[in-house]
């Protein structure tokens, strides 16, 4: 098996990863303690209360539901059209999907907090960060060699138990690499989860903010590699 070479793309850097993967988490636990008790990041729970929601034919708030999935979808389209025509002397393609994200998580916290009913600010930040998730793994879908997402942690949990499998079964100790870099990634975004928690419930909807300061380290450490290829 080819080894892969760590010098190739700053954008799939473990760091990179890491952090990003860190981001992700603290998102998720924001979202659910700040914004209304939703996970922001991944689109199957909204998928499923959708189709519940429209069984029962409360169209409005299957409307809920189907806003943020538009929205992901959305981010991936954006993404590949900022992939196509993004890239200046200055800046790669990937750092202008991190100061997008930047700029949307620096306005959601300032957005108040919805009411007791329709909460519309909280499902408009939502949605904003269904669209910076769906950004981010669309834009950084490979850590180390390995295909990997840093919004959420299903793939990454299958693909770690699958690398365990090939491993035994091959004894080929890439194998057991791939396997410990998913439970990593893993781990750091439930750190971010973690350290999300205490911060939110401390400065609640403001708290998005410090996503920022991961989000900069990413868009420095993009500059201390040569521009990648457009890929």
């Amino acid at each position: 098996m080819k080894k892969y070479n760590t010098k190739e793309q700053m954008s799939e850097a473990f760091l990179t990863g890491a952090i990003l993967s860190v981001v992700g988490g603290y998102f998720d636990a924001y979202t659910y303690i700040a914004r209304g008790g939703v996970f922001a990041n991944a689109q199957t729970g909204n998928i499923v209360l959708l189709g519940v929601k429209l069984m029962e034919g409360d169209f409005l708030k299957a409307l809920t539901y189907f806003i943020p999935i538009f929205a992901f979808v959305l981010g991936v389209f954006v993404a590949e059209y900022i992939k196509k025509v993004g890239n200046s002397k200055h800046l790669h393609w990937r750092q202008i999907i991190i100061l997008i994200e930047i700029l949307i998580v620096t306005a959601a916290a300032f957005i108040p907090n919805g009411d007791k009913g329709f909460k519309t600010c909280d499902m408009i930040v939502n949605i904003a960060i269904s669209f910076i998730c769906s950004l981010q793994v669309q834009s950084f879908r490979k850590i180390h060699g390995i295909a990997c997402a840093t919004t959420m942690c299903t793939g990454n949990m299958r693909s770690f138990a699958d690398n365990l499998v090939q491993y035994n079964d091959t004894k080929n100790k890439q194998f057991l690499k791939n396997a410990f870099k998913y439970f990593m990634i893993n781990l750091f975004f439930i750190i971010g989860a973690i350290i999300s928690a205490p911060i939110t419930k401390t400065f609640g909807k403001m708290s998005v903010i410090f996503c920022v300061g991961g989000l900069l380290a990413v868009f420095i450490l993009m500059f201390k590699k040569p521009f990648e290829s457009n890929k």
